[in-house]
């Protein structure tokens, strides 16, 4: 291995055009004078710059910039305060926005009526006035105007002049906060589709409409040919790609070739694979961000990039019959590490799973961390693995265990040798080690492709994720007719013996990084047996962020009124707009599909 030096940390970068997205806090107020307002008017600002305090030290965007709260030059008292907020928000680039108030206040008179901004209020719990009697008013003003808002509201009651923010208080604020902003975030946007469908995979036919109404994303979409001409006519910076192919070799360990003998090629002919596959992770992340110094080359069109948060590359077959696969390139672009050392991943979907893609978008902007794309490729029961190995299953897989696994495109920090307190993480870019860049790097080989699969050849990632980590794989879906769902488990990466791995996983592909996943079982359907969960997923892939993110993502998914059908998440930790409850407080789920089909997408018609 090269010198720890050779892998640095990278400085927070915004790398996407339009501007980042604040939160706008709207301290509103009881509008009478002569004594009502003036008493208010401290304890007012305090609780706007309590939250705004709150939220800048406690999380930042997911390029590792801070985030910036902008508050209302004035308590809003009215009409007038009202629209003096939405002006200032406008200009300061608000995208999220936050009501906080310990009073009473006009409720219709001081509301945010922007219907594309997620909207929040906190109503102070204290008994000298009446915050939650206001939050109530507004909360059915906002029900009533078909603008869903999230209602925070303290269990405990607080004194006047207590100015902490109670625990539960503060787990919603930041809770909506992270989801408000990672909606916001993907507005303006694009996904960049390289190449078109992927061997008749459903989630690789794009569906433009849904970007557009849901997510507020554009869509690109350029021919897999673009990076053959950018190959060969050099439209790539060459220094750069000199010293990413110097990286490779000596960071990235060759693995074995599994192929038969006769269709292993030469040596020669591997040299020119791993020329190519580095030339197109650089060229495919141009083509999402762009690089600026494509413009002193002189290809100043192709300097400008596509402003894609996410891309997909469809690989299979028009590609990888005849050139390289894209496994080397999926899988570094979606890790937070290359050459130009430990930075923000960039989001790649294998075989163009736009929607898969745009799962992993979720999971990056409510979390911060790279993430794991797979398969969701075999359940295994205990029964079936003491039948094939003689061994029992334990721990959190004794009741059975999913094999994720996928040719190469899931991050590499998806090997677990990121640590806290001892144990296996996935950590934001900003607080990797380059010790923990090295360790995840030492613990994936790159094998030869298998030949079956990819005639052109490349080469293919190959690790198994440490156990036991705690992980959520989620999934969005297309119904025609009702539109986009969201599945989601949480449960754990687990660990099982060795022999009993290898056994398992060379059933299926060797060659590829693998991930034994046990979801959370419940008792309760779809959730009453790992069996039960592999049935219901409604896809060939799935994205699986570090943590047990299910309520974000259901928080998220609310904002964005996209109806979540299959969950373990415990109902105390569930957060959606207090509207839902209008729908069917004694049965949530149905409450959500109808409050989402009621309101309709976030960007779609009003």
């Amino acid at each position: 291995m090269a010198d720890i030096d050779d892998v640095r940390v990278n400085q927070p970068v915004k790398r996407l055009r339009g501007p980042l997205p604040k939160i706008g806090i709207r301290p509103v107020i009881d509008g009478r004078r002569k004594g009502v307002r003036e008493s208010l008017e401290n304890q007012t600002m305090a609780m706007a710059k309590s939250a705004a305090h709150l939220i800048e030290e406690n999380l930042r965007h997911s390029n590792g910039l801070p985030i910036e709260c902008v508050i209302s030059d004035s308590c809003i008292g009215g009409v007038a305060e009202a629209a003096e907020a939405q002006e200032k928000f406008t200009r300061e680039g608000v995208g999220v926005s936050l009501t906080v108030t310990p009073c009473w206040c006009y409720g219709t008179e001081v509301m945010d009526t922007d219907p594309f901004l997620p909207k929040a209020i906190w109503g102070f719990n204290g008994t000298e006035r009446p915050g939650a009697v206001y939050l109530a008013a507004a909360l059915a003003g906002y029900t009533q105007k078909g603008l869903p808002a999230f209602g925070i509201y303290g269990k405990d009651v607080q004194d006047s002049d207590d100015t902490s923010i109670p625990e539960d208080v503060r787990c919603k604020l930041l809770l909506f906060a992270k989801a408000g902003l990672a909606a916001a975030e993907m507005k303006g946007k694009s996904y960049l589709a390289i190449g078109s469908v992927s061997m008749g995979i459903a989630g690789s036919i794009v569906d433009q409409a849904f970007f557009q109404d849901y997510l507020g994303m554009r869509n690109e979409t350029v021919d897999m040919s673009e990076l053959t001409r950018r190959i060969e006519e050099k439209i790539y910076d060459e220094e750069e790609f000199q010293r990413a192919l110097s990286w490779v070799k000596k960071y990235c360990l060759e693995g074995a070739d599994l192929n038969r003998a006769e269709a292993q090629v030469s040596r020669e002919r591997k040299d020119w694979e791993w020329e190519t596959v580095v030339k197109m992770a650089i060229i495919a992340r141009d083509l999402m961000v762009g690089n600026a110094r494509l413009e002193e080359l002189g290809f100043g069109e192709e300097a400008l990039g596509r402003n894609a948060l996410i891309a997909g590359f469809q690989g299979q077959r028009h590609w990888t019959d005849h050139f390289p696969n894209g496994d080397f390139m999926e899988a570094m672009l979606n890790s937070s590490f290359d050459w130009n050392g430990i930075r923000q991943p960039y989001l790649m979907a294998t075989e163009n799973d736009a929607l898969n893609g745009v799962t992993m978008a979720f999971g990056h902007l409510l979390t911060d961390t790279a993430q794991i794309f797979a398969d969701v490729r075999t359940y295994w029961s205990p029964e079936a693995v003491r039948r094939v190995t003689g061994k029992e299953l334990f721990g959190p897989g004794r009741n059975g265990i999913i094999h994720l696994i996928n040719s190469g495109s899931a991050t590499l920090d998806g090997s677990g040798r990121q640590e806290s307190d001892g144990k296996p993480v996935l950590k934001p870019f900003w607080e990797i080690t380059p010790q923990e860049a090295k360790a995840c790097l030492d613990a994936t080989q790159w094998c030869a492709a298998d030949q079956g699969y990819f005639r052109g050849g490349g080469f293919s990632s190959l690790f198994l994720t440490r156990g036991q980590m705690p992980v959520t794989m989620a999934r969005i879906n297309l119904v025609k007719g009702l539109g986009p769902v969201l599945q989601l488990a949480e449960g754990y990466a687990v660990e099982i013996p060795d022999e009993v791995h290898s056994t398992l996983d060379d059933r299926t592909n060797p060659t590829w990084p693998t991930t034994w996943f046990a979801p959370t079982l419940t008792g309760s359907p779809p959730f009453e047996s790992v069996y039960s969960v592999m049935a219901n997923w409604g896809a060939n892939h799935g994205s699986i962020s570090y943590g047990h993110i299910g309520d974000k993502l259901i928080t998220l998914a609310s904002i964005l009124r996209v109806p979540v059908y299959m969950h373990n998440v415990p109902n105390e930790r569930i957060f959606r707009p207090s509207a839902w409850s209008a729908f069917g407080a004694m049965d949530p789920l149905g409450a959500d599909y109808r409050a989402c089909s009621n309101f309709g997408p976030l960007y779609g018609e009003t």
